[in-house]
């Protein structure tokens, strides 16, 4: 009987250390919240690194903006890591007048919603308006309006491990503003985008 007792009990801790692994395919395997918990530390326990990491990012930015109709005019905005952390952005160049951002924004956080992203927050102002999501890898993806009406794209890896991060391999669609910090104020005028704009 003892002996039986240790068996079971041996066979009880292994299945707990396995059920510990935890899956490592992005799949969510649980509630909502714990998924994105569990997703958040994901990059690192996979093995991802930062050029992975911006690799990612450069990936999920190429898709929101071709899915931009019309199309607007982007250049690359300035890369910038932490400790295990790294940021793109893009800078939109076409001017987007006030009584169009609401439908810029609404064409991206669709394409977000779309995609399964998480909406995590808004800011309605009319002047600066902002939509802020999250994937449920624990990529951040955001797009803002800022001054003279200029659309702003950040997307933000989770924490993954550190290594070197190269510049963006995607071409912007204009002019590239290359060693230009900070970029010009927009200046592409779209004949639908920039309607009303002075």
């Amino acid at each position: 009987m003892k002996r039986r007792f240790q068996i079971v009990a041996v066979a009880l801790a292994f299945g707990f250390a396995l059920s510990g692994c935890g899956n490592d395919s992005g799949q969510s395997n649980g509630s909502a919240s714990a998924g994105s918990t569990k997703s958040s530390k994901s990059g690192k326990e996979r093995g991802m690194n930062m050029q992975e990491a911006a690799e990612r990012s450069d990936a999920m930015l190429d898709a929101v903006l071709k899915e931009i109709d019309p199309e607007v005019q982007w250049a690359h905005g300035p890369t910038t890591t932490g400790s295990c952390d790294v940021t793109r952005r893009r800078t939109v160049m076409t001017i987007v007048s006030a009584e169009r951002r609401q439908n810029f924004l609404n064409q991206v956080e669709k394409f977000w919603r779309e995609s399964d992203y998480r909406i995590k927050a808004k800011n309605n102002d009319k002047e600066f308006p902002a939509v802020y999501a999250q994937t449920k890898a624990g990529f951040g993806i955001s797009v803002s309006f800022r001054g003279k009406g200029q659309a702003f794209f950040e997307a933000d890896s989770p924490c993954v491990k550190e290594s070197k991060v190269a510049a963006p391999a995607a071409k912007p669609n204009g002019p590239a503003y290359e060693g230009v910090y900070p970029l010009p104020r927009p200046n592409v005028h779209s004949d639908y985008w920039s309607t009303g704009a002075s």
